[in-house]
């Protein structure tokens, strides 16, 4: 990471370049984690489906890609609200070995619900990687196996990660200004 730089109204927390090495990490130690195991790969919409795509193209072996729906901020909010998951798009896990991929570790809620929907597919293992681990958010005992960077309690964008549908096409993670939120 850097020290943030100001672009517009965003502060620069984690530069492009950074972001690529560790997407390009984490897919060599999901490719030897994994090597030789019938691999299925979740991403959670929408918020991963940047980091979905760089990733599986890190790692070096053959998967299948599913998507599952999951969220729980709407619109403007910058805090957590019920959640909603759709597993309607899910493919046959039955077997495989699963990673489920998200764009933040926040409170833990999503990823402990998505976590036991995703059980009921009977796969072999279930395990999951993060791209973004907010620190001294969670409240439940459930936390990613994998991570790329543990981020302080602010509110972040782009990569994936939005505010009102805005900023996931940003190619690096920024925080708002509050008097943008």
């Amino acid at each position: 990471m850097t020290d943030e730089t100001k672009v517009g109204n965003l502060k620069t927390l984690i530069e492009e370049a950074d972001i690529a090495r560790e997407v390009n990490r984490l897919g060599q130690q999901l490719a030897a984690d994994y090597r030789g195991l019938p691999l299925t790969v979740l991403g959670v919409l929408t918020g991963s489906i940047i980091l979905l795509s760089d990733l599986i193209r890190r790692i070096d072996l053959p998967l299948r890609v599913g998507l599952i729906q999951a969220s729980s901020y709407r619109g403007r909010t910058t805090t957590p609200g019920e959640l909603s998951v759709n597993d309607s798009l899910l493919p046959d896990i039955t077997d495989r070995d699963v990673l489920l991929i998200d764009d933040i570790y926040d409170t833990g809620q999503t990823l402990e619900a998505l976590m036991k929907t995703i059980s009921d597919g009977k796969p072999r293992s279930l395990r999951s990687a993060v791209l973004l681990w907010k620190e001294g958010r969670s409240t439940v005992d459930v936390e990613p196996d994998y991570h790329c960077f543990r981020i302080p309690d602010e509110f972040v964008v782009g990569y994936g990660l939005d505010y009102n549908d805005d900023y996931r096409h940003l190619p690096f993670i920024a925080t708002l200004e509050n008097s943008d939120l």
